[in-house]
């Protein structure tokens, strides 16, 4: 590591715009944990990211929200030696904060009924799923053009890139997402829950939601 790759407390504090880019980065992040708790209900397909971590949930019996923390920081340790310009207060809101409101919601929609209404009426789960899928991907974009760092998980695959920077970035994003959704489904079919939720779907947003977020991304570094 380089001296210019060490991690220092001022990038957490010393950006330009503090308070903006953090009035951004926390409601994005909720509007993630909340708009991921309707996909999840859906289970028509999440991020490939909580795809895993519902299926690893299940298989060693733990909320989404404390296994997104106890994984997350497997990774943030990672990411902390080998790519710490990445991290920032949006890297701990990110892991800390998605899993939790994700696991409220889902309690609330549960409590009322709303989780039953979605089983048993396909015309909310489409109203339901399209929804959630535009407020997390606008909420995302936002939360990236925050700049207030990057997910362990989105941080990753950046730093494979910059280790090997001939190797184009879309499809080492797309093979690093997709190996997630795999190790999802293996961890699903050998939990007792069974799987959570379509893996066509975890497949096809590996695929798409990344372009998605960017489109939207560019309309809204314009915006702020």
């Amino acid at each position: 590591m380089t001296n210019k790759e060490r991690f220092t407390f001022k990038q957490f504090v010393q950006m330009e715009n503090f308070w903006k880019r953090m009035a951004i980065m926390l409601p994005s992040v909720f509007f993630m944990g909340f708009s991921l708790s309707f996909l999840i209900e859906v289970g028509w397909g999440t991020d490939p990211a909580s795809y895993f971590l519902l299926h690893f949930s299940n298989f060693i019996n733990l909320s989404f929200g404390n296994t997104q923390v106890i994984v997350y920081t497997c990774m943030f340790i990672l990411v902390f030696f080998l790519g710490p310009k990445y991290i920032g207060f949006g890297t701990l809101s990110n892991m800390i904060f998605i899993g939790y409101i994700s696991d409220f919601f889902r309690f609330i929609w549960n409590k009322i009924g709303y989780s039953q209404l979605i089983d048993s009426n396909f015309t909310i789960q489409i109203i339901s799923f399209i929804f959630a899928l535009i407020v997390f991907v606008i909420s995302a974009a936002f939360y990236i053009n925050s700049k207030t760092g990057v997910a362990p998980y989105d941080a990753l695959p950046q730093i494979i890139s910059d280790a090997l920077p001939k190797l184009p970035f879309a499809p080492l994003r797309i093979a690093f997402d997709l190996s997630f959704v795999f190790l999802g489904f293996l961890f699903g079919i050998t939990s007792p829950e069974g799987l959570q939720g379509s893996v066509i779907g975890a497949v096809a947003l590996s695929l798409l939601i990344g372009p998605a977020i960017s489109l939207v991304g560019n309309w809204i570094k314009k915006l702020i």
